[in-house]
Parts: C-alpha cells; structure tokens; sequence
C-alpha cells in the first residue's frame, strides 16, 4: 500500500540522504515561511489563530513565531500554520497546487522545539513532509480544486503526521498509521473564494495540528487505515472522485526530489495570477524602455490569458466589476490585482492593505480587464502569462513570460530569498541573526534560536 511505503521511505531517511541542492531548496523555503509568519504579525494578519491557539495553552513545549512565552506543540503548530499563510505569500509547488511549507514547517518547529531534536534531524523531517506534501497533490492535480476542497489542506495533515512522527521517533508501522489517521482530518472548502471570508488561513493551521496530533496517537496505540490513499472509499475516491497511480506517487523516492521544485513567491496573492502580473510588468517596462508613456487614464482596455483551471478561482463572480470584499478577496481577485499593478507600479504587502483596496481609481481600471481562457498543457500554476495592454491611441503593449517568477523555471536564488525575507521582517540584527540560523540549521545543535530571533525581532518592530 502506498502509505506503507511512503511511511517506509520517510522512516529510513538521513541527513546523508539528502542532496545538498535538496536541503539548500528545504532550508530557503523554511527561511521564506518563518519571515512570511513574522511579516503577518507585523501586519497584524493571523491574529485569530494566534489569538485561539494561546487560549489553548498546554504544557510549554514550542513557540508561536514571535511569542516568548511557549504554548503546546499542537497549538504552537496551529499558530505558525495560520501565520505563514495569513499573506498568502507562501511557497506553491506547480504541479500539486499545494503550499508545502505552511504544513510541514509547522508541525516540524514545534516537535522539534518540543523534543529537543538536532538541526540535521529537523531538516531531514521538513523534507521528508515537504516531499509527501507535493507528491500527494501532484498524483490529482486539480482534482481537489474542481471538487471545491483546497488541496493543502487536504494533503497537508498527512505531510505534517509524517514529519512529527519522524522527530517523535515513530518507525514504518507507526508513520502508516499516522498516514491513516491524519487523512481523516483532511478536507478544507474553497466557499471563502464566493464570500471574502479568510477561513484559508486557517487551513494549513489545522493541517499542522491535525498532523502532530496523528503522529502522537499513532504512538500511542491509535491505527489508521493503511490503504487510506488508494482505497474505494480512501482520499483520492472520496475528495477528488478519481482513481490515482500508486506507482506514479513513490515513483523515484529519495532520487527524484520534488520538494526540490517548490516555487517561492513574489507576491503576496493566489499563485495563479502571478505569470498574468509578471506578463503585464514586462509590458509596461518594454514602454518604459522605448519611451512610451503610460498611465491609467491612457488605458483603452488590458487582455490577459489565463489557464482554464486558474479561472474560477483569481477571476469569479464579481471580480472586475467591484471593489473587493476583504483584503482576502483582493488576493483572489486578477482583475483588481492587474490594476494595482498597473497604477502603483508593483504589487506587494501594501497593495493589500485595507485602504488599498478600497480605490475606486483602481476599481475602474480592473473593469478594463478581459481574461481570456487561455489551454495550457501545463499545471495552472506553472503556465505562461501573456496580456496586451492597449492604449487610448490604439498602441498595442504585449508582455510574455514562459513561468511566473520564484516557480522551478525561473526560481529565486538564496539572496533574493533573504532579501523577501528582509521586506517581511525588517531590517536589524535579529533578521540578520535569524537568515543565518535557518540557512545554517544541518549544523545547528537545535531549533531554539529559531523562536528566540523570531521573538526579538517581534519585540524590536
């Protein structure tokens, strides 16, 4: 069965095993998530979760990012789940449409603050959760989306039991297990994409909790269904009503790394209208560099093609035609983005902000975008962009790009990582401290430094 074998691989796996070029990637998007958590604080995102995970309380085990006081891991876990998402700023693998990090970083701080484990041991079990997270989704990809679930919190309680249970010291039959129970606790409705609501924040949150809470139940004597993944009434069959390749799932373990392949994001929106906002910047420098002049009120009209499967979820109901609901529903919203982009000259935190997305300047340029549908034989989150940016005097701007900038065709290199980082966290020494302490973590004798940075840098903003 698959989750055998999955649990088989993650059980045996060392730090030796690892491809520096693996653990480098692992050890970018560990840095990337911790700063998107801190810059959602600074932001004064996520704080519900926060909020509700401090009330839960427990024995002092691990660290919400940026607390000094240490709360239970599976609460600890259900925090920094809420933070690293409350942006959307966080890593996508393409082909699996899932968040990695948000569910396996998580639930790998806390259990590693709580048991004390090594650095090498944590990074081992981030791989190990980052590797089943894109290997899951990318079995179906689109399959949890069409059916209305969102697919990091479908597969993301099974990554985080996985990279628990590895530092619990859970063998083979206990990580099966953990599998098994974890899948019961998947699902994560995409409603919130009709009504503006942010319950997606909370998805990867309940994904850490649900996944440290499987591996201690496992340990403690608690049996999961072994064919919990290919089974008739197991994930795929029942959340994405298809039939997967068990084979195709576990096809090239430990030589074939697609955690090794994770985007990193350069704006803090739904990863699906990233190559449609990098298609229209190119536009709009190619005028800038031929002299050509440029404003919103010149703006006749803007084309932007986008992947079929990308529809529904960055241009529904609404969107083009009103001013966002809520800063989430401005995340989501192409149409809107593409317009921001277009009259602020970049996307980033600020663009999101409650005033921001109140404009009605920017509301009337939005109604000026025609999505076109545009077949791509790739992934959605890994398509081309193109738009066409047409002027008042008929002046026809066209942008192109084959990927969207940070995906595993155009990544970003370990300075323009930090440099992300810096823009979420501040400046100051403890940034500096902590962009040291993650990227050097295989030989770091525990996480500790991790939450203590991140607190300081916390305490200093």
């Amino acid at each position: 069965m698959t989750a055998r074998r999955l649990a088989s691989w993650a059980a045996a796996l060392d730090i030796d095993d690892i491809p520096e070029a693996t653990r480098r990637a692992a050890l970018r998007h560990l840095l990337d998530g911790i700063g998107n958590a801190i810059g959602a604080r600074r932001l004064d995102q996520g704080g519900p979760g926060l909020s509700v995970a401090r009330g839960l309380g427990g024995p002092a085990q691990a660290h919400p990012l940026g607390d000094s006081d240490a709360i239970s891991a599976p609460a600890a876990a259900f925090a920094n789940g809420v933070l690293m998402h409350a942006l959307d700023f966080d890593d996508t693998h393409a082909g699996a449409l899932v968040h990695p990090t948000t569910v396996g970083a998580p639930a790998v701080l806390a259990v590693a603050e709580e048991v004390g484990a090594t650095g090498a041991q944590t990074v081992t079990a981030l791989v190990a959760g980052l590797e089943i997270a894109c290997r899951l989704g990318a079995a179906a990809p689109h399959g949890f989306h069409a059916r209305g679930l969102h697919a990091t919190a479908v597969v993301g309680p099974l990554a985080g039991a996985v990279a628990a249970g590895l530092l619990y010291g859970a063998d083979a039959d206990r990580l099966t297990d953990a599998i098994g129970i974890a899948a019961s606790s998947s699902g994560g409705l995409l409603e919130f994409l009709d009504t503006g609501a942010n319950t997606k924040v909370l998805h990867p949150g309940n994904a850490g909790f649900n996944g440290v809470l499987a591996a201690r139940l496992a340990l403690a004597g608690a049996s999961g269904p072994e064919s919990v993944l290919e089974g008739r009434r197991g994930l795929y069959r029942a959340l994405a009503d298809r039939d997967v390749d068990p084979d195709g799932i576990v096809a090239d373990l430990g030589t074939r790394w697609e955690s090794a392949g994770i985007g990193i994001k350069p704006y803090p929106s739904c990863q699906l209208m990233h190559a449609s906002l990098d298609a229209v910047a190119q536009a709009l420098a190619e005028a800038a560099r031929s002299g050509t002049e440029v404003s919103a009120s010149r703006i006749a009209a803007i084309s932007v093609d986008v992947h079929p499967d990308s529809v529904d979820i960055v241009c529904g109901p609404g969107t083009g035609t009103r001013s966002p609901r809520s800063i989430y529903d401005a995340k989501f919203d192409l149409p809107w983005s593409v317009a921001a982009l277009v009259h602020d000259g970049a996307v980033t935190v600020d663009t999101y902000a409650e005033a921001s997305i109140v404009r009605p300047e920017v509301a009337a340029t939005a109604a000026l975008v025609d999505v076109v549908p545009a077949p791509d034989a790739r992934p959605a989150a890994d398509a081309a962009g193109r738009a066409v940016i047409t002027l008042d005097d008929a002046t026809r701007l066209v942008g192109e790009v084959p990927c969207s900038r940070g995906t595993s065709g155009r990544p970003m290199d370990d300075a323009a990582v930090a440099e992300k980082f810096r823009g979420n966290a501040g400046g100051g020494e403890a940034s500096e401290a902590l962009v040291q302490t993650v990227l050097g973590l295989c030989d770091a004798p525990s996480v500790g430094q991790i939450p203590a940075l991140a607190a300081d840098i916390l305490s200093a903003s």
